[in-house]
């Protein structure tokens, strides 16, 4: 049974997709933007730009002195961040719905107006915070590469998810203020952007406030390119080993899957959650509860829309246990979950477990804008929120063992090994971009705060 969630869509003439979502519960509003940039839209010798956008979103705006976005909604109650990813960027407030009009307003000047505060001290400044948050978040965080050399070694280079969301500092260091100009007019319009009010609003009175203050922005000339054609599992294994001083040997297992809100996919990530993806999964009864050599193991799959998607497994060893006798383990349960499919107990428990996170999140009000944003932006559906759950409860076990056999084979596995060092070893390991591009050829969501 689907569920009910109110939609009422518009589209604005010059091009910006609207959704207002009705809850009345309490006296809140939030506005939830995205926009149809991230990493994946970076050129080479360009990447990072996507993300140190969303920093500079909050520096100002033709008239909004800089950091006064933040404090004018939290003034009002309000609570608000930015994150960014592969296939967009997305900004988000929750205010009183007395103040759903000034956080229109704010957003309106910011994206239609940034230009006029992007001067070379906001960009000098803000290109130190990304440096900042990459030494904190990656370099001086266990493991915090890893994920980095997962993206690298599963897909090839020039691939647009090869690059982490973060990018590449050298590349920020190069960028002028002309470069940083033209990637927000090739990739900030109203023509490439979704925005949802959710929460205590009228559609009558949110879409008349998205006319007004959303209107008069003019739609960008930027044509947006083709999606790249659907990436095929590894040929053969792929794997990198780091050396480094971590609490336990790691490994991080990953494979290409197709593209994000198809069937297959769907039947995929249902595949992941029965192997490890929940506390009843195999990979957690036989490595963690009986044979004790791991300490954890968790699988999931993320959904992209340029071409692949991305599953992996993470397995953290037991100490004094073998890494390689570990990935042998894995490599035998997903052999035998390849040979017969899900058990009728194993696809209930991931089907229940997924219609669980499902409800979960939807009940959040800030959840719920996010998924219908998404959704609107990166499949023209944001219906998505109300049919999911039937679509999920289609999915048989048949499906199932055909996605995991065209997908999860042992030989299109990409693998990260960090491994325990002292603390003065130096790092040593194939470096995995050059892996990736003999075999076949981040996760980070990054944040302002």
């Amino acid at each position: 049974m689907p569920l009910d969630y109110p939609i009422h869509r518009r589209t604005l003439p010059n091009g910006l997709r609207v959704v207002v979502s009705p809850d009345h519960t309490v006296p809140n509003v939030t506005v939830n933007l995205w926009v149809g940039v991230g990493s994946r839209h970076e050129s080479p010798g360009r990447t990072g730009f996507a993300h140190l956008f969303e920093h500079l979103m909050f520096q100002g705006s033709k008239n909004v002195p800089s950091g006064e976005h933040f404090e004018a909604l939290m003034a009002q109650g309000g609570r608000l961040n930015a994150t960014t990813w592969y296939d967009r960027t997305n900004y988000f407030e929750t205010v009183p719905k007395g103040a759903v009009e000034l956080a229109l307003w704010l957003e309106a000047d910011r994206h239609g107006h940034l230009l006029d505060a992007v001067t070379q001290e906001n960009l000098d400044n803000q290109r130190d915070v990304v440096k900042e948050e990459k030494r904190q978040r990656y370099d001086n965080q266990p493991y915090g590469n890893a994920l980095i050399d997962v993206y690298a070694a599963t897909f090839p280079q020039g691939h647009p998810y090869h690059h982490p969301t973060i990018g590449s500092m050298e590349d920020l260091d190069a960028a002028s203020l002309a470069d940083v100009h033209a990637f927000f007019r090739a990739h900030y319009g109203p023509d490439n952007t979704v925005l949802t009010l959710c929460g205590d609003i009228t559609p009558e009175h949110g879409f008349e406030l998205v006319e007004r203050h959303f209107g008069p922005l003019p739609a960008s000339a930027e044509p947006r390119r083709e999606n790249h054609p659907q990436l095929e599992p590894l040929a053969q294994p792929v794997r990198v080993e780091r050396r480094e001083s971590v609490p336990n040997d790691r490994l991080h297992i990953a494979f290409r899957l197709p593209v994000d809100e198809t069937d297959e996919f769907l039947a995929a990530a249902v595949a992941l959650d029965a192997i490890g993806g929940l506390s009843t999964s195999r990979l957690v009864r036989r490595l963690v509860r009986r044979d004790q050599i791991a300490l954890g193991a968790h699988a999931t799959a993320w959904g992209f829309v340029d071409g692949a998607s991305l599953g992996f497994v993470v397995l953290d060893v037991a100490p004094g246990q073998d890494p390689d006798a570990v990935e042998a383990a894995f490599v035998e349960e997903l052999t035998a979950f390849l040979a017969g499919g899900p058990t009728a107990v194993e696809l209930e428990a991931s089907l229940a477990q997924s219609e669980r996170s499902w409800l979960s999140a939807l009940a959040s009000q800030e959840e719920r804008a996010d998924a219908i944003s998404h959704h609107l932006l990166l499949h023209d559906d944001p219906e998505v929120v109300n049919t999911h759950l039937d679509r999920l409860q289609d999915v048989t076990a048949e499906q199932v063992l055909a996605a995991a056999r065209r997908w999860l084979q042992p030989q299109s596995r990409a693998v990260v090994a960090y491994l325990s060092a002292p603390a003065d070893d130096e790092a040593v390991g194939d470096v995995a971009e050059d892996s990736a591009g003999d075999s076949d050829a981040g996760a980070n969501e990054e944040e302002v705060a």
